[in-house]
């Protein structure tokens, strides 16, 4: 206790790491509140269907899009200033949601909102990934996801004891997740001190030619990846009636779960190799995806829901591959590409299957499935052992 006091007061406490900590538990929280509201706040309060659904997560997804222009950003910018920013943005959006409840107010504040959120995350990878140590990324990596979910358990139990307990609006709650987020993101800027780069990042857009398997599991991530985000939740809510009360419970069931299991993915990634881990992952999101097509139970539904969370946390993989790989200069321009490319389908495939939903939800998840056998086709082509020279190798396919 006295170490850290003394840590307290000297201000030693004020690292890099700490910083990653409390930025890794800000943006959750206000996404969070975000996320278990929205099903029932669209379709109670602003008339939804699958396909205004659909809509409104392609727009979200536009700034996912843009998310190469943070490179142009960084000239005005350093990093962990805009990283801040972002947050400012993400926390400014959540708060202005519960206030306008129509398709429109909507996809008004869900831009903001999106805006500050992509942004945010293009931003925070490519710290995380110039200011940890490649041999304890995956662990680190795993502690700051695992952070995440503690901050989100907080938020949707917030959720439910206010809906509950309280019998509070959503609008205040909205408020109170976006202030949240934007308190956090204040008292970071004022308590921290500029960090340097170890590496001096390019302040130009970086497309290489040795990353393209890089780029394709990230797109197929980005595709796939939208078929959980936009329709998993929307299933609970319009197949089997969830409130808005019983799906924070869901939510909170599936943090726990991940606060337990996702820093255990960062040994398992230490242990196994990025390969065997993504390779893990996508025949586990196949299993996953046919199983959300087939279900008739809303027990097995959520046991699926928090599966399929759990699946897509062994992504640290796919973050640990281009650590060793990448060019260390090529970070920051390289998140900011990424989050693009992975945002390509994403920008499509919510309106796309938001009407295919209206004529057979089975058949989105199926579509899913087949996206992530697509991504184990890819990742058998990443090496036992990748770094730079070794980005691929074809030959071992289907080895090992």
């Amino acid at each position: 206790m006295r170490a850290i006091i003394e840590s307290v007061r000297t201000g030693q406490w004020r690292t890099p790491e700490i910083l990653l900590y409390l930025m890794a538990a800000s943006m959750p929280f206000s996404f969070g509140v975000w996320m278990a509201l929205l099903n029932n706040f669209a379709i109670e309060q602003a008339a939804f269907n699958g396909s205004d659904m659909g809509i409104l997560q392609s727009l979200r997804e536009v700034p996912g899009f843009l998310s190469f222009a943070v490179v142009f950003l960084l000239l005005l910018f350093r990093e962990q200033t805009l990283a801040v920013i972002s947050l400012l943005i993400l926390g400014l959006g959540v708060v202005l949601t519960g206030w306008l409840p129509s398709f429109w107010g909507l996809c008004f504040t869900t831009m903001i909102m999106s805006i500050g959120f992509h942004y945010f995350e293009a931003v925070n990878q490519s710290l995380q990934l110039q200011w940890l140590d490649k041999d304890k990324a995956p662990e680190l990596l795993g502690r700051l996801i695992s952070v995440g979910a503690c901050s989100s358990l907080l938020a949707y139990s917030m959720v439910y004891i206010s809906l509950e307990l309280f019998n509070l609006s959503m609008l205040t709650l909205y408020m109170i997740g976006g202030s949240v987020t934007m308190a956090v993101a204040v008292f970071a800027w004022l308590q921290f001190p500029h960090f340097p780069a170890k590496v001096e990042q390019n302040k130009h857009l970086v497309l290489r030619k040795r990353y393209w398997l890089y780029y394709l599991l990230v797109f197929m991530s980005g595709s796939r990846r939208q078929i959980f985000v936009v329709f998993a939740g929307f299933l609970m809510v319009e197949k089997f009636g969830f409130s808005a009360s019983e799906v924070a419970l869901m939510f909170i069931a599936n943090m726990v779960a991940n606060i337990y299991i996702v820093p255990k993915i960062g040994r398992l990634i230490r242990f196994i190799g990025e390969r065997q881990t993504l390779t893990l992952e996508y025949v586990g999101l196949i299993i996953v995806f046919i199983g959300y097509a087939l279900v008739e139970s809303a027990a097995w539904a959520i046991v699926l829901y928090i599966l399929d969370h759990l699946f897509f946390a062994m992504a640290i993989a796919l973050k640990t591959y281009f650590q060793k790989i990448a060019d260390p200069a090529d970070i920051a321009p390289t998140a900011g590409v990424s989050f693009s490319i992975s945002h390509i389908a994403a920008v499509v495939v919510p309106v796309v299957f938001g009407y295919i939903w209206l004529v057979s939800p089975s058949a989105v998840f199926y579509a899913g499935a087949a996206m992530a056998a697509v991504s184990l086709i890819l990742a058998r082509m990443v090496p036992v052992k990748p770094e730079q020279g070794m980005e691929t190798n074809i030959g071992e396919i289907f080895s090992r």
